[in-house]
C-alpha cells in the first residue's frame, strides 16, 4: 500500500463514531457568523490542514494563514541542489494559488504572540486576530545556544545548517563551489529526533556527485552523534563504498560541543577537534519558536505532546499542533509525508470540533521517505501510522514497515512523482 498512491490512501484513513468528546465550541466564544480558524505555519502541514478544513466544513470555516516568507521552498529534493539535479528555482512556489481557490485568507507576517485566555494572537505587524481554533505547524527552530561561542543564540550567524530550505541551501552551495579541489567537507549531525532522518546522510551523497565531477580530491567527514546511522543505515554504507569509495568518511558518537568559526574547527565532546574548508553544522533541534516561546513544549522543553486523536495540545485544548514540532509516536519520522498526513487529520478534527458535533476520529496515515543516493537511484522507507485508542498514541500497524533492499532506478522516479503528488495537493 505504501508504495501507491499515498494521496488516496491518506484520504481514506479517518473513521468516525458515534460516541466521544463533546465539541468544546460552544465554550470558545464563536465570532460572528463563520468560526476562524488561525493556521500559524504555511509548509506542508500548515498548507494541508488550511486546505482541507475549507474541503472538510464545506466553506462554513473561515480559515487564515500566517507564514513570515513570501515564498513556500520545498525541503524534500533540495540536496539535489549540491549535485545539480535540481535548482533552488525547481522548488520554489507560491501559495497564493491554492488560498485563492479555496477562499483561504493568506497573511505574510509573524506571530509573536497568543492569549490563548482571549482567543487572540499578536501579529509583529502590530494586528491582532480572534480565533476559534488555533492550528500550530511551526516546524523546528535551531538550538544554537548549544554552541558556547556562538554569540547570536537566535539567528546562528555564521552556522550554515541548510535544514530548512532557501538561503541556506544556496549559501553552502556557494560554499561547494568555492572549495578547493583536496578541500574537506564536514556534516555533523545532532542525536535524534531532528528533521528528517536520512536527510544530511543524503546530502552526503549530492555533495559527493558534485565533488567526484569537479574536485575529485576532495573529502567529506559525516560526524555523527548519534551510535548508527538513524535511517537506512546499510544503503548507505553501501552507496558511500561503492560510489564514493575513499571520499566518504563516516564517523559516529561524535557529539559537538561549540565551533570555532574564525579557525573553521569543530570541537568534541570526546574526540580532538576537527578543521574543514566548509562546515555542515546540523544543530540540535526542537519545536517551532512560537511554541517555545508561549510555552507548549511540555516534552523535555523542546517538543509539543499532543492527543493523537485530535492534534490538540495537551497544554491547551484550544490548541492544536502538527508537524514537525510534535512528539510523534514510535518509528514516526519528522518529514513532510507526516505533516501532510498529520494536516488532513487535523483538518477533520477541527471541522468536528467546530462545527458542533460529537465525534470518536482515529488518524490512519503514513509515512513514506525516499533518499535520492546517487544521480539516477533512491532508496525508501515507509510505515504505517493509526491512532491506538488504548495507548491514545499513534502505533505502528502490523507488517506494514517497509524498506528497500538496495537503491533502484525504479525508487529514483518514483521519488520524483512522489514530490510533484504532495506538491501539487498541497499548493493548488
Amino acid at each position: 500500500m505504501l508504495r501507491r498512491n499515498f494521496i488516496h490512501s491518506l484520504g481514506a484513513g479517518l473513521l468516525l463514531g458515534a460516541s466521544g468528546r463533546q465539541s468544546l465550541a460552544a465554550n470558545l466564544g464563536q465570532a460572528q457568523g463563520k468560526p476562524r480558524v488561525i493556521v500559524v505555519g504555511a509548509g506542508f502541514g500548515g498548507l494541508t490542514v488550511a486546505k482541507y478544513i475549507r474541503i472538510t466544513s464545506k466553506q462554513k470555516i473561515e480559515v487564515v494563514l500566517i507564514d513570515p516568507s513570501a515564498s513556500f521552498v520545498s525541503a524534500p529534493l533540495s540536496n539535489l541542489i549540491f549535485s545539480g539535479q535540481k535548482n533552488i528555482a525547481q522548488l520554489t512556489f507560491s501559495r497564493e494559488r491554492m488560498c485563492k481557490t479555496y477562499g483561504i485568507q493568506l497573511l505574510q507576517d509573524t506571530v509573536i504572540k497568543i492569549d490563548s485566555d482571549k482567543n487572540k494572537i499578536l501579529l509583529q505587524s502590530g494586528h491582532e486576530m480572534h480565533f476559534d481554533r488555533l492550528v500550530l505547524s511551526p516546524g523546528i527552530s535551531l538550538m544554537f545556544d548549544q554552541f558556547p561561542s556562538i554569540t547570536d543564540k537566535k539567528s546562528g550567524a555564521g552556522i550554515v545548517h541548510a535544514m530548512q530550505a532557501g538561503p541556506q541551501t544556496l549559501q553552502l552551495k556557494k560554499q561547494l563551489e568555492a572549495m578547493p579541489d583536496g578541500g574537506v567537507f564536514a556534516i555533523t549531525i545532532p542525536v535524534a529526533p531532528y528533521r528528517c532522518p536520512p536527510a544530511p546522510y543524503e546530502r552526503a551523497c549530492q555533495v559527493g556527485l558534485y565533488l567526484k565531477k569537479f574536485k575529485p580530491k576532495s573529502k567529506i567527514l559525516i560526524l555523527d552523534a548519534n551510535p548508527e546511522i538513524t535511517s537506512k543505515s546499510l544503503l548507505f554504507k553501501k552507496t558511500w563504498a561503492t560510489h564514493f569509495p575513499q571520499m566518504i568518511e563516516y564517523r559516529n558518537n561524535h557529539t559537538l560541543m561549540d565551533v570555532n568559526l574564525k579557525e573553521n574547527e569543530l570541537i568534541f565532546e570526546v574526540q580532538d577537534e576537527i578543521k574543514a574548508d566548509i562546515l555542515n553544522i546540523i544543530p540540535p533541534m526542537r519545536a517551532g519558536l512560537i511554541a517555545i516561546e508561549n510555552n507548549l513544549a511540555n516534552i523535555n522543553k523542546r517538543w509539543c505532546g499532543v492527543h493523537f486523536d485530535s492534534f490538540e495540545s495537551s497544554v491547551n485544548p484550544r490548541i492544536h499542533i502538527i508537524g514537525d514540532a510534535i512528539q510523534g509516536g514510535d518509528l514516526m519520522p519528522k518529514s513532510a509525508q507526516v505533516a501532510y498526513g498529520q494536516g488532513k487529520a487535523c483538518a477533520e478534527a477541527v471541522t468536528q470540533l467546530l462545527l458542533g458535533q460529537t465525534f470518536d476520529l482515529k488518524p490512519h496515515y503514513n509515512s513514506l521517505c525516499y533518499s535520492i543516493l546517487t544521480a539516477n537511484t533512491a532508496a525508501h522507507v515507509g510505515t504505517d501510522h493509526e491512532y491506538s485508542p488504548e495507548l491514545q498514541s499513534m502505533a505502528v500497524v502490523k507488517g506494514s514497515q517497509e524498506i528497500s533492499s538496495k537503491d533502484s532506478i525504479e525508487d529514483y522516479q518514483k521519488a520524483l512523482q512522489w514530490a510533484k503528488d504532495i506538491w501539487q495537493d498541497v499548493l493548488t
